[in-house]
């Protein structure tokens, strides 16, 4: 038995007919992502998953049973999922410990083991007009994780977080994963929050899922550009359109697209491989630079780890050694 299965549900806010369906199963103790870009549906689908929301067709089944939504019941929710929104509160006026007190299920040494798997321990005798907003983003989730959820639904968790909160946050996330008998899905438009985290990814578009499949499958296999470059920087590539290409991609046929990720190019000062092209763009992106090379009427983005490149140069690319990539 799956601990939740999404049945054909879609949700149409204007009414009327919807277009598409989801269907899909989370097994006990996945790590799933859900990623897509803004407006495609992700926070929708993620709130009628904790019956938050009702859908306009379909239902959600956690452990066999039907969830029931906000028509039928007083409170929406389940009381084994819990669900961290984007627009979290704390209510003024309480000490950090209070507001927790009164939401915990569970004995206090287990929720003191809490507090410091969410990095909150130092925070518990302030009020909660003293701390960040990141500090309340962690307080909040762990008055869901002492409610002893099944299910954690993440919604966006970094998108209003500076650098340093953010590596706090997606550390606290990892731990959970590690430490308790929670199953989690994570939801954000950024691929980098999704990649190092889970162990399966949906995309999703215009309120349908296009894609169910391991993260590294989806990053050096995509099936279209939307993939492509949702998760990152691609050169999706018309081989008919450029058959120079083949010089680098010799199993390229001309009625195929080529999608390669710029790591997965060298970029070297010219040794007569590969293809040759001038630097128009050199971008630092802190870990690497991104250079732009024009071959002919191609812009090839290659990710290079050197410095002192410069623009008007040229250079050759080819594939580094057991590099990834995708025809179709």
């Amino acid at each position: 038995m799956f601990l939740l299965e999404v049945c054909g549900v879609a949700k149409n806010h204007a009414g009327g007919s919807y277009a598409s369906t989801i269907s899909f199963e989370i097994p006990k103790g996945q790590k799933l992502a859900i990623a897509g870009e803004t407006g495609s549906g992700k926070t929708t689908l993620l709130k009628m998953m904790a019956g938050l929301m009702e859908p306009s067709t379909g239902s959600v089944h956690f452990n066999g049973t039907r969830i029931l939504m906000p028509s039928e019941q007083l409170i929406p929710g389940h009381p084994k999922i819990a669900f961290l929104s984007q627009h979290f509160e704390l209510r003024n006026n309480y000490r950090v410990e209070e507001l927790l007190d009164m939401a915990r299920k569970i004995p206090a040494a287990r929720a003191n083991h809490i507090y410091q798997i969410c990095r909150i321990e130092h925070l518990l005798a302030r009020k909660t007009n003293q701390i960040s907003g990141g500090e309340k983003q962690r307080i909040v989730l762990a008055q869901l994780l002492t409610t002893e959820p099944s299910l954690l639904l993440l919604d966006e968790p970094f998108s209003n977080l500076d650098k340093i909160h953010k590596q706090i946050m997606q550390d606290v996330i990892a731990d959970i994963a590690t430490h308790f008998d929670t199953t989690c899905v994570l939801v954000s438009h950024d691929a980098a929050d999704l990649l190092p985290w889970a162990n399966r990814m949906l995309l999703i578009k215009e309120g349908a899922v296009i894609r169910d499949d391991a993260p590294a499958t989806i990053f050096y296999a995509p099936q279209n550009e939307y993939e492509a470059k949702l998760l990152g920087a691609c050169n999706c590539i018309p081989v008919s359109m450029f058959s120079r290409i083949q010089q680098l991609i010799t199993d390229a046929n001309t009625d195929q697209q080529l999608y390669i990720r710029p790591s997965q190019l060298l970029l070297e000062k010219p040794t007569g491989k590969g293809l040759q092209g001038i630097v128009t763009g050199v971008l630092f992106m802190g870990s690497h630079y991104m250079v732009h090379l024009q071959i002919d009427g191609l812009v090839l983005e290659v990710s290079a780890f050197e410095p002192g490149i410069t623009l008007g140069e040229t250079y050759s690319v080819r594939l580094r050694d057991n590099a990834q990539y995708h025809l179709l």
